[in-house]
């Protein structure tokens, strides 16, 4: 529908808002959380913290990197449904240089004590022939490559959209709009790959032996999945706040339930695709991925995950009412954002103890190091997330393409 409706009013964070309090309650959490996670690093639990870092900063970066994603997707494809929701992922996509610099103790402290290909007396024959790429140099250069692409273009997609708020001349807001469309078009496919090489390096790289040519896109995957809770949720305290009460609809409500289920079900294709591929092919560097998950206390997780990140959530969102309730929308959201840190730990942790000696010691272990490292990363996002989300307009007001997204209906 395309017919004239009335511009929301309420496109400000309240001054006496939560939300306003966004960077202050945030950085207080980074200093705490990450000041006790990098203390430890010092220490005998060096190795531990180190891994606890690198899981809570995998699980945080996927909502930064799924609203890049995101928001690319949705210029490149001319969607209009989205507009009252995009201010929110661009802002959330533009902490993205922040992680740069949150991506030092993993390249300092941490290189050797994650990576098991950094240590001479590791390096067998299979890792000899992966020189080429498992190497120092070439690790941070792709890195460095990385935070380039993913900065570059949450600033110009960010900025470009910004702009338009105070854009007064029809014409230049038009020409604003097919800007964003041509930096998406191409901006996607740098996207993609640059998520998916970051996952291998990062992630895949922990068990060096180990490979999967589909990974990336689990990755992909997890972090468009936990976005979406995550729109769905900040979009739900906004409103309660007092901002875009009436713009934000059932209707976005419901694509947006629509959307957590339909990459629920893409995220267990994908991770059930992998699995059946290495157990059918039966090759020991593959298998290995299973072995280590299958033991140790490990073997729960890796039967819960499926009932529970998608089983359960499956049967919960198919039900119209549910996606169209706030709470129940809510509910479920919360709940796919905590298996999505479930599942990162997954991925992760069970690689803790391949430091030393090269031998796994798959134990699954809770530690307080989880609990600081994950507080300090989110509380790093949400002071730089609460920050552009003060700066700016909650939604882009003069965008051509408002009263589409004001006046969006499911059919």
């Amino acid at each position: 529908m395309s017919h004239a409706i009335e511009k929301p009013t309420d496109i400000t964070i309240p001054s006496t808002s939560l939300w306003a309090k966004l960077p202050m309650l945030g950085g207080a959490m980074a200093v705490i959380g990450l000041g006790a996670t990098l203390a430890s690093a010092g220490g005998d639990n060096k190795a531990r913290a180190m891994f606890a870092y690198l899981w809570a900063f995998e699980s945080v970066l996927a909502l930064a990197l799924g609203a890049l994603g995101w928001v690319l997707i949705n210029h490149a494809v001319k969607a209009g449904w989205h507009i009252v929701l995009r201010r929110i992922a661009e802002t959330a996509a533009v902490t993205l240089p922040v992680f740069a610099f949150l991506f030092i103790p993993i390249a300092t402290v941490g290189f050797h004590e994650l990576y098991p290909w950094t240590h001479a007396d590791h390096i067998d024959e299979i890792l000899a022939r992966k020189t080429w790429f498992l190497s120092s140099g070439a690790f941070f250069g792709r890195a460095a490559i990385y935070f380039a692409i993913w900065s570059v273009l949450a600033w110009v997609l960010h900025n470009t959209s910004t702009k338009m708020d105070t854009e007064t001349n029809p014409a230049a807001r038009e020409a604003l709009v097919k800007r964003l469309v041509l930096v998406s078009t191409p901006g996607i496919a740098l996207y993609a790959l640059s998520q998916s090489f970051q996952a291998i390096d990062w992630m895949m790289s922990l068990q060096p032996h180990w490979y999967s040519t589909i990974f990336g896109i689990y990755y992909f995957a997890a972090s468009i999945l936990a976005f979406h809770a995550f729109l769905a949720l900040v979009a739900m305290g906004l409103q309660r706040a007092g901002v875009l009460t009436k713009a934000i609809t059932a209707e976005h409500f419901h694509d947006l339930g629509k959307y957590v289920y339909g990459y629920g079900v893409f995220w267990a294709y994908i991770a059930f695709s992998q699995f059946i591929l290495i157990w059918y092919a039966n090759i020991p560097e593959e298998t290995e991925f299973y072995i280590v998950r299958m033991a140790g206390g490990w073997q729960h997780v890796s039967y819960a995950l499926p009932v529970l990140h998608f089983f359960v959530p499956f049967f919960y969102f198919v039900s119209r009412h549910v996606k169209r309730h706030r709470v129940g929308l809510a509910v479920g959201c919360v709940w796919m954002l905590f298996m999505h840190l479930v599942d990162m730990y997954w991925l992760i942790m069970p690689n803790f103890g391949a430091h030393t000696g090269g031998h796994h010691e798959p134990h699954f272990a809770l530690s307080y190091l989880d609990a600081t490292a994950l507080i300090g990363m989110l509380g790093v996002f949400l002071a730089a997330f609460g920050f552009f989300l003060n700066k700016n307009k909650v939604v882009p007001i003069n965008d051509p393409r408002l009263s589409d997204s004001l006046a969006h209906e499911n059919y």
